[in-house]
């Protein structure tokens, strides 16, 4: 048993030629290939694929297995590896035509059938960096009973006779299939495409080199009406020098492109598609936790969705207010977008959001599609009838905004997990003469004080960072609450 590659709550991810490496990825192939025959659930006979296979009438000899990279240094390499690995293993594989986005991936395995699919990216992880996701049947990314037995069954680093030379090995038993043409007809059919014709909208658009490109232009011409311009398109392996991860550093450019153009809107998302960014008619980036709340009204009143809402701990109580508006319970989540997958899953979910860039919409895939979620932004503008300045402004006569802010704090792993072990043993009761009401210990700490503000702490899953969130009613109190969290971190220390 493998004890050294483990995944994080993006799937497994490190530095290339380091970390990641044709050798680690042999090695991770080897045990997703041993899981997909041997786990008595998720596995070729596993009692759930079993079971998802006879609800949509297929039958298949030999297991099934998607295989696509993202536009990074090595990505289509890596799945050459995998590719390899899975046919020798008996593994019937299609191999994407295109960059790969991990919401089409997903999409892919529902629609085909699959027994899973392996994305090679590191979504929006820095040039640097790459790595691999493993997506189960269900057409998510893999939950936690997944991981555990994928890690368990990694083939150990002393087991690998291949030299180097040996994984640039192209197999021949590998088929191709166009991927992007099947999501972009599910797309098609999912949005109100006419609405977005009718309303002649001149819209931005920001791959950031990464796979979102021939998926936001292709899909816009395809609707006709739409005004595009583009930046950022084509393949750059070093992402135009910024990190793909379409926050507001990254999306710069494009927010002078909206601003220059006089568009409507600015889309973009990051590396691999399962978050995305938006920019608005001044050129101001709109954070998911706007966004999400009024996504959710949409959802409800324009395309007439009924049903269960989910969220992480961290993302906005917004989406509780309109939830509960409109007679529906929310569900919070710890953070990690697989454990709101789980929930959509059950079918009794219709919104699923985290905070930092992540949407689910029942009808779709049950993950995080960066892609649908911008397109969403577009027809909800366009069904509206108005811009989406007007948009927010009406939607918030109805609910009282919220104020956010979010910082990390890099630390040693190690100090990491004294300073959560120390405010395990003696957390504040009262936060900058607040009172803490209570406190959720679910994942890392969030403090709830009397007002309804919080205030959070928890280590990253990705990264040696403390992540720190903050939220309030009152627009001055987050950063005030971020302070007060940088002292409690420094008297720890």
């Amino acid at each position: 048993m493998a004890t050294d590659l483990k995944f994080s709550t993006a799937g497994f991810r490190g530095t290339l030629g380091e970390t990641v490496t044709a050798h680690n990825i042999y090695r991770l192939a080897c045990g997703i290939a041993e899981h997909i025959f041997t786990d008595p659930y998720y596995g070729f006979e596993g009692e759930g694929y079993k079971k998802h296979l006879a609800e949509k009438g297929l039958k298949f000899k030999r297991p099934l297995v998607l295989v696509g990279g993202d536009t990074r240094f090595m990505s289509q390499n890596l799945a050459d590896v995998v590719c390899d690995v899975l046919t020798t293993k008996g593994i019937t594989v299609r191999r994407a035509k295109y960059p790969l986005p991990t919401p089409v991936a997903e999409w892919a395995v529902l629609n085909e059938g699959a027994v899973g699919a392996v994305v090679i990216t590191a979504s929006e992880g820095e040039y640097t960096q790459n790595g691999l996701k493993w997506i189960s049947y269900y057409g998510g990314i893999a939950n936690n009973e997944v991981v555990s037995d994928i890690e368990a069954k990694t083939l150990p680093a002393n087991m690998v006779t291949r030299s180097i030379t040996e994984f640039g090995y192209k197999n021949a038993a590998v088929a191709e299939q166009n991927f992007r043409n099947e999501y972009l007809k599910h797309l098609m059919s999912f949005i109100n495409v006419k609405a977005i014709k009718k309303a002649k909208l001149k819209i931005g658009i920001d791959p950031l080199f990464g796979a979102a490109d021939n998926y936001f232009r292709e899909f816009l011409t395809k609707i006709g009406g739409v005004e595009i311009y583009g930046i950022n398109e084509g393949r750059d392996v070093l992402f135009g020098g910024t990190v793909p991860n379409a926050g507001p550093v990254s999306l710069k450019d494009l927010s002078k492109l909206v601003v220059s153009k006089k568009l409507h809107l600015g889309i973009a998302c990051n590396s691999d598609c399962d978050k995305f960014g938006i920019i608005g008619p001044d050129g101001e980036w709109i954070s998911p936790n706007q966004i999400a709340p009024i996504l959710l009204e949409h959802v409800i009143l324009k395309r007439k969705q009924q049903g269960r809402v989910c969220r992480s701990l961290i993302t906005t109580n917004l989406i509780d207010e309109v939830a509960k508006s409109h007679g529906m319970t929310v569900r919070e989540t710890p953070v990690g977008f697989k454990y709101i997958n789980e929930l959509m899953i059950s079918g009794q979910y219709i919104f699923g959001a985290e905070e930092s860039g992540g949407i689910a919409v029942s009808g779709n895939t049950p993950d995080k599609d960066g892609i649908l979620a911008c397109m969403l932004v577009l027809e909800m503008i366009a069904m509206s009838g108005k811009n989406l300045k007007q948009i927010f402004k009406d939607f918030y006569k109805k609910y009282k905004p919220c104020y956010d802010q979010k910082v990390s704090i890099p630390k040693k792993a190690v100090e990491i997990m004294q300073i959560m072990e120390k405010l395990n043993l003696r957390p504040p009761l009262s936060i900058n003469k607040m009172s803490v009401w209570r406190i959720d210990q679910s994942d890392g700490f969030k403090f709830i004080l009397k007002n309804g503000a919080w205030l959070a702490l928890r280590p990253s899953g990705t990264e040696n960072l403390i992540r720190i969130y903050a939220e309030a009613k009152d627009p001055k109190l987050p950063g005030i609450l971020i302070a007060e969290a940088k002292k409690i971190i420094a008297n720890l220390s």
